[in-house]
């Protein structure tokens, strides 16, 4: 099996590297392709990559390349986590939108807005040359905005799915606060990428099991505290909606007081730029042949772990059906009757070697789809924008935006968010 990894120089690299060679029965690596425009820092990644699957005893070969097309040749699977601009970039996204009294963070308001205009067309660029060299790959997207960007690579017809690690983190926290093994735990999980809610947690009789027990109200219960702390939201608002919303909706649920703290604290980017600094000069050390902990600081906890699951699952390389559902970003076709079809939608799905089949959804309350709408009619702007660009379908999905809305504000973001900008967008 070769996969091919495009953004292979990024710190995330030997947590994915990491979670292949611990799962090797799951998922048979033969040949690990890590593609990337920065000679260097590909070089240190890569170096740490064969050093994590020495040790395991892995055989992967492990090849590097800043050619897309020589890299995903034959492959069966192109993972993509690439950061247009990187973390200079988002600094700005985090930072500018506060001069309007507005979030600033990479994938929601105003930033998600500028990252998916960086972006969107850097991945299609990406996916054709893949399309030309493996056809039969499939594209797994990590790479923010995970909805819209997903939505894009569908909407242009490749055989892609997106991927966030949300979901797999509140599993395996729900699980640690019951004291079950995570594969005990199913979520009911319903929105967008970034914009979720766990409605339900069952407590499987077994793994893999068809039956068990709703616990999400003991969990509020003896849990909520720890939970909502995690969230940085208020106990109160989570027994009211009696659910878990994901950390994203601290944005919408706070958003003044997230503002301030922003202001105060400066930017998450600049803060993960020094650990990666500090990460690439560890991996440098050819005495160095395990995840460092301080990864776990650069943020994507489990990402390996579903990364795994689901690429085991579209490439059938276990037994059908056996990690039950995934929760994964596809195309809506019906799954949320509220929501268009060629929408994108983070909810659970049958995965195998046949595709990607989100599973029906019961009902979502008001409280939920009002904002699940409101989001995707933006979406579906901000990707008319990144697809054919302009000053006028910027401005429209901002207005659009529930953080944003009014006309005047969505003026000077658009403002400044092309003046940020220029460099990737190909029209200003």
């Amino acid at each position: 099996m070769k996969l091919a990894v495009v953004g292979g120089g990024s710190t995330y690299t030997p947590e994915l590297v990491d979670g292949f060679a611990r799962l090797r029965d799951t998922l048979p690596v033969g040949e690990l392709v890590l593609i990337d425009p920065d000679a260097g820092r590909l070089e240190v990644v890569a170096g740490l990559a064969r050093r994590i699957l020495a040790r395991q005893g892995h055989p992967a070969a492990v090849t590097t390349t800043a050619s897309v097309a020589a890299g995903s040749e034959d492959a069966d699977a192109v993972l993509l986590q690439l950061r247009v601009g990187g973390q200079a970039a988002r600094d700005e996204d985090e930072t500018w939108p506060l001069e309007c009294g507005c979030v600033g963070q990479e994938t929601t308001g105003a930033g998600g807005l500028a990252k998916a205009l960086r972006t969107v067309p850097v991945v299609l660029g990406i996916a054709e040359q893949v399309r030309r060299a493996a056809p039969g790959a499939w594209i797994v997207d990590f790479t923010n905005p995970v909805g819209i960007v997903t939505r894009a690579l569908l909407g242009a017809g490749h055989r892609a799915v997106g991927l966030c690690n949300v979901a797999i983190g509140f599993q395996r926290k729900f699980a640690a606060h019951l004291g079950v093994a995570p594969e005990r735990i199913r979520l009911d999980h319903v929105g967008l990428n970034h914009l979720t809610w766990e409605r339900g947690v069952t407590l499987l009789d077994a793994p893999g099991a068809a039956s068990g027990r709703e616990v999400l109200p003991e969990l509020l219960a003896g849990s909520g505290e720890a939970i909502a702390a995690d969230l940085r939201l208020p106990l109160p608002l989570l027994r009211r909606l009696g659910a878990v919303p994901s950390y994203y909706l601290r944005y919408f649920y706070r958003h003044d007081a997230v503002v301030d703290e922003l202001r105060a604290n400066g930017s998450r980017a600049a803060e993960v730029a020094r650990i990666e600094r500090e990460l690439l000069t560890m991996y440098a050390d050819p005495a160095l042949d395990t995840k460092p902990g301080l990864l776990a600081r650069r943020g994507g906890a489990f990402y390996s772990e579903a990364a795994v699951q689901l690429i085991a699952a579209l490439l059938g390389t276990g037994p059908r059906g056996a990690g039950g559902p995934q929760v994964v970003n596809a195309r809506n076709d019906g799954t949320l009757p509220f929501l268009p079809d060629d929408a994108v939608v983070e909810v659970p799905a049958e995965v195998d070697a046949d595709g990607v089949r989100p599973l029906p959804a019961r009902p979502v309350e008001p409280l939920y789809a009002g904002l699940i709408a409101h989001v995707t009619a933006y979406e579906h702007l901000a990707l008319e924008a990144a697809l054919k660009g302009g000053r006028d379908r910027v401005h429209d999905a901002l207005l659009a935006h529930p953080l944003v809305g009014q006309e005047e504000l969505a003026e000077r973001l658009t403002d400044r968010l092309i003046a940020h900008n220029r460099a990737h967008l190909n029209w200003a």
